[in-house]
Protein backbone atom coordinates (compact mmCIF):
# COMPACT_ATOMS: atom_id res chain seq x y z
CA UNK A 1 0.00 0.00 0.00
CA UNK A 2 3.25 2.67 0.17
CA UNK A 3 4.50 4.44 3.21
CA UNK A 4 2.49 6.59 5.45
CA UNK A 5 4.25 10.36 5.26
CA UNK A 6 2.16 11.89 7.81
CA UNK A 7 -0.40 11.54 10.11
CA UNK A 8 -3.98 11.93 9.44
CA UNK A 9 -3.80 13.18 13.18
CA UNK A 10 -2.69 16.60 12.12
CA UNK A 11 -5.72 17.18 9.94
CA UNK A 12 -8.62 16.20 13.20
CA UNK A 13 -10.23 19.26 14.64
CA UNK A 14 -10.74 20.19 17.94
CA UNK A 15 -14.46 19.25 17.39
CA UNK A 16 -13.60 15.84 16.08
CA UNK A 17 -13.69 16.27 12.44
CA UNK A 18 -11.78 15.23 9.63
CA UNK A 19 -10.29 18.45 7.94
CA UNK A 20 -8.78 18.00 4.11
CA UNK A 21 -8.24 20.49 2.72
CA UNK A 22 -4.74 20.76 2.58
CA UNK A 23 -4.09 17.18 1.54
CA UNK A 24 -3.24 16.73 -2.30
CA UNK A 25 -2.55 13.71 -4.22
CA UNK A 26 -3.59 10.38 -6.27
CA UNK A 27 -5.35 7.31 -4.39
CA UNK A 28 -4.27 4.18 -6.56
CA UNK A 29 -7.49 2.59 -8.25
CA UNK A 30 -5.97 -0.94 -6.38
CA UNK A 31 -6.78 0.97 -3.40
CA UNK A 32 -10.39 1.78 -3.55
CA UNK A 33 -12.64 -1.06 -2.45
CA UNK A 34 -16.09 -0.06 -4.28
CA UNK A 35 -16.24 -1.39 -7.20
CA UNK A 36 -17.84 1.62 -8.48
CA UNK A 37 -15.59 4.23 -8.49
CA UNK A 38 -12.56 1.74 -9.19
CA UNK A 39 -11.57 3.67 -12.31
CA UNK A 40 -11.22 6.89 -10.03
CA UNK A 41 -7.82 7.58 -9.21
CA UNK A 42 -7.61 11.23 -8.54
CA UNK A 43 -10.17 13.77 -6.69
CA UNK A 44 -10.20 17.21 -8.74
CA UNK A 45 -10.08 20.58 -6.63
CA UNK A 46 -13.66 21.92 -5.77
CA UNK A 47 -14.45 26.01 -5.88
CA UNK A 48 -16.89 26.40 -2.89
CA UNK A 49 -20.07 28.54 -3.58
CA UNK A 50 -20.81 30.97 -0.90
CA UNK A 51 -23.15 30.23 2.00
CA UNK A 52 -24.89 33.26 2.90
CA UNK A 53 -28.15 34.64 5.34
CA UNK A 54 -29.31 37.24 2.49
CA UNK A 55 -28.68 37.41 -1.20
CA UNK A 56 -24.91 39.60 -1.49
CA UNK A 57 -26.33 43.45 -2.67
CA UNK A 58 -23.59 43.96 -5.57
CA UNK A 59 -23.37 40.56 -7.03
CA UNK A 60 -20.50 39.88 -9.97
CA UNK A 61 -22.24 38.60 -13.41
CA UNK A 62 -21.48 34.87 -12.90
CA UNK A 63 -21.62 34.33 -9.15
CA UNK A 64 -23.37 31.86 -6.97
CA UNK A 65 -24.55 31.65 -3.67
CA UNK A 66 -27.17 29.64 -1.32
CA UNK A 67 -28.76 31.16 0.86
CA UNK A 68 -29.52 29.69 4.50
CA UNK A 69 -32.60 31.46 5.30
CA UNK A 70 -34.76 30.96 1.77
CA UNK A 71 -33.31 27.33 1.33
CA UNK A 72 -32.13 28.40 -2.10
CA UNK A 73 -29.12 28.10 -4.86
CA UNK A 74 -28.79 30.90 -6.92
CA UNK A 75 -26.98 32.70 -9.37
CA UNK A 76 -26.24 36.55 -11.13
CA UNK A 77 -26.63 35.71 -14.71
CA UNK A 78 -28.52 37.67 -17.81
CA UNK A 79 -31.45 38.75 -18.05
CA UNK A 80 -34.18 39.61 -20.73
CA UNK A 81 -33.03 42.66 -23.02
CA UNK A 82 -34.41 45.69 -23.57
CA UNK A 83 -34.51 49.07 -26.13
CA UNK A 84 -33.63 52.43 -24.73
CA UNK A 85 -33.60 55.56 -26.66
CA UNK A 86 -30.38 57.19 -27.58
CA UNK A 87 -29.29 60.18 -28.82
CA UNK A 88 -30.14 60.90 -32.64
CA UNK A 89 -28.30 61.19 -35.71
CA UNK A 90 -27.61 64.65 -36.98
CA UNK A 91 -29.01 63.25 -39.98
CA UNK A 92 -31.66 61.11 -40.58
CA UNK A 93 -31.25 58.49 -43.34
CA UNK A 94 -32.57 54.65 -44.21
CA UNK A 95 -30.14 52.02 -46.05
CA UNK A 96 -27.17 53.02 -44.55
CA UNK A 97 -23.65 50.58 -43.03
CA UNK A 98 -22.83 50.40 -39.86
CA UNK A 99 -19.46 49.06 -38.44
CA UNK A 100 -20.81 45.86 -37.14
CA UNK A 101 -19.07 44.49 -33.84
CA UNK A 102 -19.20 47.68 -31.18
CA UNK A 103 -22.35 49.22 -29.80
CA UNK A 104 -20.89 51.80 -28.00
CA UNK A 105 -18.25 52.56 -30.64
CA UNK A 106 -20.10 52.47 -33.75
CA UNK A 107 -19.95 54.28 -37.05
CA UNK A 108 -22.73 55.10 -39.95
CA UNK A 109 -22.11 56.16 -42.86
CA UNK A 110 -23.87 56.59 -46.11
CA UNK A 111 -27.76 55.71 -46.75
CA UNK A 112 -30.19 58.25 -48.36
CA UNK A 113 -33.00 61.03 -47.62
CA UNK A 114 -33.10 61.12 -50.33
CA UNK A 115 -30.65 61.81 -52.66
CA UNK A 116 -28.09 59.33 -51.76
CA UNK A 117 -25.50 60.14 -48.86
CA UNK A 118 -22.23 60.56 -48.37
CA UNK A 119 -22.09 60.99 -44.66
CA UNK A 120 -20.42 59.55 -42.03
CA UNK A 121 -20.94 60.11 -38.16
CA UNK A 122 -19.25 58.16 -35.51
CA UNK A 123 -20.67 57.34 -31.81
CA UNK A 124 -18.83 57.03 -28.45
CA UNK A 125 -21.88 56.02 -26.74
CA UNK A 126 -23.04 58.63 -25.94
CA UNK A 127 -23.76 61.03 -28.97
CA UNK A 128 -22.44 61.32 -32.76
CA UNK A 129 -20.39 63.33 -34.32
CA UNK A 130 -20.14 64.23 -38.44
CA UNK A 131 -16.79 63.25 -39.20
CA UNK A 132 -15.48 62.85 -43.14
CA UNK A 133 -17.68 61.57 -45.98
CA UNK A 134 -17.35 58.98 -47.99
CA UNK A 135 -15.92 59.20 -51.78
CA UNK A 136 -19.08 57.77 -53.07
CA UNK A 137 -22.53 58.38 -51.85
CA UNK A 138 -24.70 55.43 -51.65
CA UNK A 139 -26.83 53.38 -50.04
CA UNK A 140 -28.00 49.71 -49.48
CA UNK A 141 -24.38 48.57 -49.11
CA UNK A 142 -22.63 45.85 -46.41
CA UNK A 143 -21.29 48.01 -43.39
CA UNK A 144 -18.29 45.98 -41.64
CA UNK A 145 -15.96 46.77 -38.92
CA UNK A 146 -14.76 46.36 -35.81
CA UNK A 147 -15.31 49.99 -33.89
CA UNK A 148 -15.59 53.16 -35.43
CA UNK A 149 -12.07 53.19 -35.95
CA UNK A 150 -12.06 50.39 -38.63
CA UNK A 151 -14.33 50.10 -40.99
CA UNK A 152 -15.41 49.24 -44.48
CA UNK A 153 -18.36 49.98 -46.77
CA UNK A 154 -18.85 47.11 -49.76
CA UNK A 155 -21.47 47.36 -52.63
CA UNK A 156 -24.63 48.56 -52.88
CA UNK A 157 -26.07 51.97 -54.91
CA UNK A 158 -25.58 54.92 -56.17
CA UNK A 159 -27.06 57.69 -57.99
CA UNK A 160 -26.11 55.93 -61.27
CA UNK A 161 -27.52 52.43 -59.98
CA UNK A 162 -25.51 49.24 -58.36
CA UNK A 163 -22.37 49.50 -57.75
CA UNK A 164 -19.19 47.20 -56.58
CA UNK A 165 -17.23 50.13 -54.99
CA UNK A 166 -15.43 49.61 -51.49
CA UNK A 167 -14.03 52.06 -49.53
CA UNK A 168 -12.05 51.76 -45.97
CA UNK A 169 -12.24 53.63 -43.47
CA UNK A 170 -8.86 54.58 -40.97
CA UNK A 171 -10.63 56.84 -38.05
CA UNK A 172 -10.01 60.15 -39.86
CA UNK A 173 -10.74 59.20 -43.85
CA UNK A 174 -12.52 56.80 -46.34
CA UNK A 175 -9.81 55.46 -49.17
CA UNK A 176 -11.51 53.74 -52.06
CA UNK A 177 -9.80 50.25 -52.82
CA UNK A 178 -10.20 46.99 -54.64
CA UNK A 179 -14.52 46.99 -56.11
CA UNK A 180 -16.30 43.88 -55.97
CA UNK A 181 -16.99 41.10 -58.57
CA UNK A 182 -20.59 41.50 -59.16
CA UNK A 183 -22.24 44.96 -58.25
CA UNK A 184 -25.44 44.71 -56.47
CA UNK A 185 -27.51 46.33 -53.53
CA UNK A 186 -29.77 44.64 -50.64
CA UNK A 187 -27.22 42.26 -49.68
CA UNK A 188 -26.29 40.69 -46.38
CA UNK A 189 -22.93 40.43 -44.49
CA UNK A 190 -20.07 41.37 -42.51
CA UNK A 191 -17.08 41.24 -40.95
CA UNK A 192 -13.95 43.38 -40.25
CA UNK A 193 -12.01 45.69 -42.28
CA UNK A 194 -9.75 43.24 -43.75
CA UNK A 195 -12.06 39.83 -43.49
CA UNK A 196 -15.62 40.13 -44.51
CA UNK A 197 -18.39 38.76 -46.85
CA UNK A 198 -21.31 39.89 -48.75
CA UNK A 199 -24.42 37.53 -50.23
CA UNK A 200 -27.12 37.78 -52.41
CA UNK A 201 -28.59 40.80 -53.03
CA UNK A 202 -30.43 42.32 -56.26
CA UNK A 203 -27.90 43.08 -59.85
CA UNK A 204 -30.44 42.69 -62.74
CA UNK A 205 -32.35 39.88 -61.08
CA UNK A 206 -32.21 38.20 -57.36
CA UNK A 207 -28.87 36.79 -57.10
CA UNK A 208 -27.34 34.23 -54.42
CA UNK A 209 -23.85 35.21 -55.08
CA UNK A 210 -21.56 35.08 -52.14
CA UNK A 211 -17.92 37.06 -51.68
CA UNK A 212 -15.46 37.21 -49.20
CA UNK A 213 -12.64 39.54 -48.89
CA UNK A 214 -9.24 39.20 -47.43
CA UNK A 215 -8.35 42.70 -46.86
CA UNK A 216 -6.72 42.95 -50.74
CA UNK A 217 -9.69 41.26 -53.13
CA UNK A 218 -12.88 39.80 -53.44
CA UNK A 219 -13.09 36.44 -54.65
CA UNK A 220 -16.21 34.80 -55.29
CA UNK A 221 -17.36 31.35 -53.30
CA UNK A 222 -20.19 28.88 -52.99
CA UNK A 223 -23.96 30.87 -53.62
CA UNK A 224 -26.62 30.86 -50.87
CA UNK A 225 -28.93 28.20 -51.28
CA UNK A 226 -31.84 30.45 -51.03
CA UNK A 227 -31.49 33.55 -53.62
CA UNK A 228 -33.32 36.04 -52.03
CA UNK A 229 -32.52 40.24 -51.70
CA UNK A 230 -33.05 42.57 -48.82
CA UNK A 231 -31.55 40.00 -46.86
CA UNK A 232 -29.41 41.06 -43.38
CA UNK A 233 -26.68 39.60 -41.95
CA UNK A 234 -23.97 39.42 -39.52
CA UNK A 235 -20.16 37.77 -39.47
CA UNK A 236 -17.36 37.97 -37.27
CA UNK A 237 -15.22 37.39 -40.72
CA UNK A 238 -15.30 35.50 -44.06
CA UNK A 239 -15.27 32.11 -42.63
CA UNK A 240 -17.88 32.73 -39.57
CA UNK A 241 -21.29 34.44 -41.03
CA UNK A 242 -25.09 34.32 -40.92
CA UNK A 243 -27.40 35.82 -43.08
CA UNK A 244 -31.51 36.00 -42.30
CA UNK A 245 -35.40 37.07 -43.76
CA UNK A 246 -35.61 38.81 -47.30
CA UNK A 247 -37.55 38.61 -50.31
CA UNK A 248 -37.79 37.42 -54.18
CA UNK A 249 -39.35 40.58 -55.99
CA UNK A 250 -43.49 40.24 -55.50
CA UNK A 251 -42.91 37.33 -54.32
CA UNK A 252 -42.93 35.86 -50.08
CA UNK A 253 -41.09 37.06 -47.06
CA UNK A 254 -38.60 34.70 -46.28
CA UNK A 255 -37.67 33.88 -42.54
CA UNK A 256 -34.96 31.38 -43.60
CA UNK A 257 -31.51 31.68 -42.14
CA UNK A 258 -28.11 30.57 -43.50
CA UNK A 259 -25.03 29.90 -41.56
CA UNK A 260 -21.50 30.11 -43.12
CA UNK A 261 -18.09 27.96 -42.28
CA UNK A 262 -15.46 29.48 -44.67
CA UNK A 263 -16.85 27.23 -47.91
CA UNK A 264 -20.63 26.70 -47.81
CA UNK A 265 -24.02 27.87 -46.49
CA UNK A 266 -26.24 25.92 -44.39
CA UNK A 267 -29.65 26.37 -44.05
CA UNK A 268 -30.67 26.53 -39.91
CA UNK A 269 -33.70 27.81 -38.41
CA UNK A 270 -35.72 30.05 -39.53
CA UNK A 271 -36.78 33.53 -37.88
CA UNK A 272 -40.48 33.62 -36.12
CA UNK A 273 -41.31 36.76 -37.99
CA UNK A 274 -40.38 36.75 -41.91
CA UNK A 275 -39.44 40.14 -42.92
CA UNK A 276 -37.45 42.04 -45.27
CA UNK A 277 -34.94 44.97 -44.79
CA UNK A 278 -34.12 43.97 -41.13
CA UNK A 279 -31.25 45.08 -38.76
CA UNK A 280 -28.90 43.13 -37.72
CA UNK A 281 -25.97 43.20 -35.34
CA UNK A 282 -23.35 40.44 -33.76
CA UNK A 283 -20.44 38.88 -33.93
CA UNK A 284 -20.63 34.92 -35.03
CA UNK A 285 -22.83 32.72 -36.26
CA UNK A 286 -24.06 31.60 -32.94
CA UNK A 287 -25.17 34.61 -31.55
CA UNK A 288 -27.13 37.47 -33.32
CA UNK A 289 -29.78 40.05 -33.15
CA UNK A 290 -32.51 40.71 -36.09
CA UNK A 291 -34.73 43.98 -35.47
CA UNK A 292 -37.00 45.83 -37.30
CA UNK A 293 -38.16 45.65 -41.27
CA UNK A 294 -41.35 44.82 -43.09
CA UNK A 295 -43.37 41.81 -42.08
CA UNK A 296 -45.12 43.30 -44.36
CA UNK A 297 -46.00 46.11 -41.97
CA UNK A 298 -43.24 47.94 -40.33
CA UNK A 299 -42.22 46.94 -37.22
CA UNK A 300 -39.79 46.95 -34.69
CA UNK A 301 -39.76 43.07 -33.68
CA UNK A 302 -36.28 41.67 -32.31
CA UNK A 303 -35.22 38.20 -32.00
CA UNK A 304 -32.23 36.65 -30.16
CA UNK A 305 -30.16 33.87 -32.07
CA UNK A 306 -28.17 31.50 -30.03
CA UNK A 307 -26.90 28.89 -32.59
CA UNK A 308 -29.48 27.16 -32.67
CA UNK A 309 -32.95 28.50 -32.68
CA UNK A 310 -34.34 32.07 -32.58
CA UNK A 311 -36.27 33.82 -29.78
CA UNK A 312 -38.77 36.71 -29.33
CA UNK A 313 -37.48 39.39 -27.33
CA UNK A 314 -38.83 42.84 -26.50
CA UNK A 315 -39.50 44.87 -29.50
CA UNK A 316 -37.83 48.15 -30.59
CA UNK A 317 -39.43 51.62 -29.51
CA UNK A 318 -39.87 52.68 -32.81
CA UNK A 319 -40.80 50.26 -35.75
CA UNK A 320 -38.66 51.20 -39.02
CA UNK A 321 -36.71 49.13 -42.37
CA UNK A 322 -33.42 49.61 -43.31
CA UNK A 323 -32.01 50.38 -40.12
CA UNK A 324 -27.91 50.37 -39.49
CA UNK A 325 -27.00 48.23 -36.54
CA UNK A 326 -23.48 48.10 -34.61
CA UNK A 327 -23.06 45.52 -31.73
CA UNK A 328 -23.55 42.51 -29.82
CA UNK A 329 -26.23 40.50 -28.19
CA UNK A 330 -25.50 41.99 -25.25
CA UNK A 331 -24.99 45.68 -26.46
CA UNK A 332 -26.53 46.68 -29.84
CA UNK A 333 -27.02 50.19 -31.44
CA UNK A 334 -29.51 50.55 -34.07
CA UNK A 335 -29.62 53.88 -35.78
CA UNK A 336 -31.78 55.52 -38.88
CA UNK A 337 -34.23 53.74 -41.26
CA UNK A 338 -37.51 54.27 -42.94
CA UNK A 339 -40.95 54.20 -42.10
CA UNK A 340 -43.46 56.31 -44.12
CA UNK A 341 -45.87 56.16 -41.24
CA UNK A 342 -43.71 58.32 -38.89
CA UNK A 343 -42.47 61.99 -38.74
CA UNK A 344 -39.55 62.20 -40.12
CA UNK A 345 -40.24 59.16 -42.78
CA UNK A 346 -36.43 58.76 -42.94
CA UNK A 347 -35.42 58.04 -39.30
CA UNK A 348 -32.87 59.80 -36.97
CA UNK A 349 -33.36 58.23 -34.12
CA UNK A 350 -31.06 55.31 -32.33
CA UNK A 351 -32.25 53.02 -29.64
CA UNK A 352 -29.60 51.22 -27.40
CA UNK A 353 -30.00 47.43 -26.11
CA UNK A 354 -29.19 46.04 -23.64
CA UNK A 355 -28.77 42.79 -21.14
CA UNK A 356 -29.37 43.68 -17.76
CA UNK A 357 -28.29 40.66 -15.37
CA UNK A 358 -30.58 39.28 -12.84
CA UNK A 359 -30.81 36.92 -9.88
CA UNK A 360 -31.85 33.70 -10.57
CA UNK A 361 -32.81 30.43 -8.49
CA UNK A 362 -30.95 27.44 -9.87
CA UNK A 363 -32.42 25.32 -7.23
CA UNK A 364 -34.08 24.62 -3.60
CA UNK A 365 -33.45 22.67 -0.96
Amino acid sequence: MGTITRSFANNITSGGTFDATDLTGTIPASNIADASVTNITAVPALTAVSTVASDPPSPDAGQVWYNTTDKALRAYVAGAGSWATGNPLNTGRSGLGGSSQSGTAALAFGGQNPPMSALTESYNGTSWTEVADLNTAKSLGVGSGASNTSALYSFGESGTGNVATNESWNGSSWTEITDGNTARRFMGGGGTQTSAIVAGGFTTAVTGVTETWNGSAWTEVADLNTSRYTLTGTAQNNTNALVFAGKLPGGPLYGNTETWNGSSWTEVADLNTAREGAGGSGASNTSALAMGGEAPAFTGATEQWNGTSWTEQNDLNNARAIPGASGTTSSTTAFGGFNPGSSPIYLNDSEEWTVANVTTDLGVS
